[in-house]
């Protein structure tokens, strides 16, 4: 199908070709516990390739009280050998097939994701698995870690971006929320403060099958996978769930944060709340194609407004963030030049305004729909979006039958239904203003 054929075909036509030309995609997918794993299969037409990717709770909130580094220290030791291999032997393997793993650490999840060969997939989960369960852990490359974390966090602490991003959700999300971040100062005093001890205590305690959940998508199938994955991770114990927190409560008042950092030629700003939906809530899906109608590209009321009509910035859009396993929050967010500042945060507030009050148009919300069941079509068409699709609705909650079910949800939705989310979770009279960047002199 080209691109201007999909362009002109409505939500509905979209699920009628998909049906007529394939079986459900529901069908190509198996799902079994496998040594405590949540393990998931899909089948594709890929030949010979395979992409795992994966998660288990250990991401930055389950530092706890302790120390806030420490987390992300240990996802960037991993992959810096094992107990019984060392980097480079790893790197050997690795590179002799052509593989690739690596890892990232998040707000709540380690993330894991490899691509191989379907021959060489024993190979590369037998990998996963040591650096899982058996990290060398080396004083060497904890120093080497400690040192690259510290330079990353002070390139934040100069950015307008991570600064406006880190004051928002300190506004929004109540102490003991797994969202609610630590100050990027806080985190360089805890990298600089933390210990090898320390990070072997975190292993101990947080890594583990229970909640851990793994996704192999392309040339693959239950059989091919279980085998390897049963060998690897056989005996593993611990782990534990994921995190939920206090609920964000209402804001009963606005705010408003500015974030001073010198010689930057823009200011970041955010504009915003907690809704404390999670995105598998009633309204949730209502409210993120709302949102996008606002705020998504250059079909967004708010590019085509305060962009291509005033020329007050180049960047401007709204999001729903931080939902899929806790009650997260909507947010505007543009850059504005110091001199347009005040005009551009004006200019915002009209367009949120405005949407809030009057809600979508018929023609808006029939192309919006259009557009967010095209895109997620083409998120499907890669054998690594495919996976991180299948992942993400995991986490959500969901199981594989979404994967045929999203689209639908979506066509379904009436006007009165996303518009009456808007209008249930979201007031602009309360919500949050962050500022970050140089400012203008006052006049």
């Amino acid at each position: 199908m080209n691109r201007l054929m999909h362009g002109s075909l409505t939500a509905l036509a979209w699920l009628c070709l998909a049906a007529a030309a394939s079986a459900s995609m529901v069908d190509h997918g198996e799902r079994a516990t496998v040594d405590g794993i949540d393990l998931v299969t899909y089948h594709t037409d890929v030949k010979d390739v395979v992409v795992v990717v994966g998660a288990l709770p250990a991401g930055d909130a389950f530092a706890g009280s302790g120390n806030a580094a420490v987390p992300t220290l240990l996802g960037m030791m991993l992959d810096h050998g094992t107990r019984t291999l060392d980097q480079f032997a790893i790197a050997q393997q690795l590179e002799s097939v052509g593989a690739e793993i690596s890892y990232g650490v998040g707000t709540q999840s380690l993330e894991i994701r490899a691509k191989c060969l379907r021959k060489d997939l024993p190979l590369v989960i037998g990998l996963i698995s040591a650096e899982l369960r058996t990290p060398a852990l080396a004083a060497a490359e904890f120093a080497k870690a400690k040192q690259q974390f510290i330079g990353l966090l002070q390139e934040s602490e100069d950015s307008t971006d991570a600064r406006a991003q880190e004051e928002f959700a300190r506004a929004v999300y109540p102490e003991g929320s797994p969202n609610r971040p630590h100050k990027i100062e806080e985190f360089i005093a805890a990298a600089k403060s933390a210990t090898l001890d320390d990070i072997k205590t975190f292993h101990a305690a947080n890594y583990g099958p229970a909640h851990m959940t793994l996704v192999l998508v392309g040339d693959v199938d239950m059989a091919t996978a279980r085998a390897p994955i049963d060998k690897a991770f056989a005996g593993w114990t611990g782990g534990h769930d994921y995190l939920s927190g206090p609920p964000p409560l209402p804001a009963a008042a606005s705010s408003e944060v500015k974030v001073t950092i010198s010689e930057k030629t823009s200011v970041s700003v955010i504009l915003g709340q907690a809704t404390g939906l999670r995105y598998k809530d009633h309204d949730a899906l209502a409210l993120r194609v709302a949102t996008a109608a606002l705020g998504h590209g250059f079909t967004g009321r708010l590019m085509a407004s305060v962009r291509d009509k005033e020329g007050l910035t180049y960047d401007i859009g709204s999001n729903v963030v931080d939902d899929t396993l806790t009650g997260g929050a909507w947010e505007l967010t543009a850059t504005f030049a110091p001199t347009l500042l005040g005009k551009g945060i004006a200019a915002s507030r009209r367009e949120l305004q405005n949407w809030w009050q009057d809600g979508l148009t018929a023609k808006e919300l029939s192309l919006r729909k259009q557009g967010l069941i095209g895109g997620y079509e083409v998120g499907l068409s890669t054998t690594g979006g495919l996976a991180s699709t299948i992942l993400n609705s995991l986490l959500r909650g969901y199981d594989l039958a979404w994967l045929d079910e999203y689209p639908r949800a979506v066509d379904a939705l009436t006007l009165e239904e996303v518009n009456a989310a808007i209008k249930s979770h979201l007031n602009p009279a309360t919500m949050v203003l962050v500022e970050s960047g140089t400012f203008a002199p006052a006049k």
